[in-house]
């Protein structure tokens, strides 16, 4: 109705419905500018509500990406990491001219009185008991139990661990026996020895289970008393080598 009167009084030029005409279109078109306030503050805000949700979504996503690619790479770096293992092993396996077997450490149990690791081979790779394990080439242990699937290392720091060895370049021979940490003890050696620090402790072979000349560790004194101080470290071993040791068999 106003916008009909208004159209109507365009017709009458006067200066008072001039005034009156300027002052309503005025109040119009300020009353239509305050109006619609409102929608436009509700259109901006559903435009910014729905960008935060787009955001957050596209956050979410990217953050769960994130999380794909972070495990990818921490497993590529595992399967790097026990490839880097495996080629050291094949490579020493292949240096050596026996049958082995290289087997992956699947348990590891560890006490203070007893020492062993479970191998994911067995019987039908062909493992017997006495059979010499080695990491690096170096003597951590012996097959003391035998499964299908799976065997029992006894480690050479276990207490029950005795093992006969010989110590270069002194030539004296002892006995091995593991204390449970990375030393053992050396029985039955001359009353007067010459061995000294650092000399390299083998297997000496008078067992008739085990091949000669796989070393062990090294000699350690410790308060005047003598130690072998082994090369591994028993508790960071993920893959062995199992050589058939039995002389007969060499």
């Amino acid at each position: 109705i106003i916008s009909v009167v208004l159209l109507s009084l365009d017709f009458y030029k006067s200066k008072p419905l001039n005034i009156f005409r300027s002052v309503s279109k005025d109040i119009i078109y300020r009353g239509s500018f305050i109006v619609s306030l409102p929608f436009e503050f509700l259109d901006h805000g559903y435009v910014v509500i729905k960008d935060h949700f787009s955001l957050y979504n596209n956050y979410e996503s990217l953050k769960n990406e994130l999380y794909t690619l972070q495990a990818q790479q921490t497993e590529i770096e595992f399967l790097r990491m026990q490839n880097r293992e495996l080629k050291i092993v094949i490579s020493e396996d292949l240096q050596r001219n026996i049958n082995n077997v290289i087997a992956k450490v699947i348990l590891d149990k560890q006490s203070p009185f007893l020492k062993s690791i479970i191998l994911n081979k067995g019987t039908k790779s062909n493992l017997k008991k006495g059979m010499a394990v080695l990491h690096k080439n170096n003597m951590i242990g012996r097959i003391v139990e035998v499964n299908y699937l799976s065997s029992r290392v006894l480690l050479v720091n276990d207490l029950n661990s005795k093992i006969p060895v010989k110590i270069q370049p002194s030539g004296e021979n002892a006995i091995m026996t593991g204390e449970g940490n990375n030393l053992a003890s050396l029985d039955f050696l001359p009353k007067i020895s010459t061995v000294e620090e650092g000399n390299i402790v083998f297997t000496s072979g008078s067992d008739g289970i085990f091949i000669d000349g796989i070393p062990i560790g090294k000699i350690k004194k410790i308060k005047g008393k003598i130690y072998v101080e082994f090369f591994e470290e028993l508790n960071q071993v993920n893959f062995v080598t199992v050589i058939n040791n039995k002389k007969e068999d060499n």
